[in-house]
């Protein structure tokens, strides 16, 4: 689930064409290198996170506050994150330390994969490929949710849902849009 180890700079020309792919106010490389905060987050997450893995676990979580500072994200150099990710806004995102998150994951601003316990060991949200989770949704502890699933806004899921299923309400209910009539009807829902 983490991103391959190539270069820094192919990972950042890659996350510039995913936030142009997923933004339609994205207008040019540029624009999105220097004004997107889920893009700057992102990029020194990169660097935290190799930190972290050469045991510079210290340079790590400093340079991880650095960025929470300027970006308002927060994204644990020890977490997992995978290829053309893009947090849209981002304002208020928390990732914990033992989070995995998939390939072509979707996220808006105010979303904590938070964990609910104090113990050592895989304490937070483990988020599959393709996944879409909406403004301050909270997926909390070390719950799955599979390929292809969105989480709505404001959502709080503490289940594990199921591939192709959608998470709303508080706390999340597992729906499934190809037989639910409410979600059927809903244009911003995707099957």
């Amino acid at each position: 689930m983490s991103a391959p180890d190539r270069s820094l700079l192919k990972l950042a020309r890659e996350d510039l064409e995913t936030a142009r792919r997923r933004d339609p106010a994205a207008r040019s490389n540029i624009e999105v290198a220097l004004l997107y905060p889920g893009v700057h987050a992102l990029w020194a997450y990169r660097a935290a996170n190799r930190l972290w893995k050469s045991g510079h676990t210290f340079a790590a979580r400093a340079l991880a506050q650095a960025a929470r500072g300027l970006t308002g994200i927060e994204i644990h150099p020890a977490a997992t994150i995978g290829s053309r990710f893009f947090i849209d806004h981002g304002m208020g995102v928390v990732i914990g330390e033992t989070a995995e998150v998939g390939d072509d994951v979707l996220m808006f601003h105010g979303v904590t994969l938070g964990g609910v316990s104090m113990s050592p060991g895989k304490r937070h949200p483990t988020i599959g490929n393709n996944v879409q989770i909406g403004a301050g949704a909270k997926v909390l502890g070390p719950v799955t949710v599979e390929d292809n699933a969105k989480i709505g806004a404001n959502a709080v899921l503490v289940k594990n849902l199921p591939a192709d299923h959608v998470g709303v309400g508080v706390p999340a209910r597992v729906r499934d849009p190809r037989t639910d009539p409410e979600l059927m009807l809903d244009p911003t829902i995707y099957i």
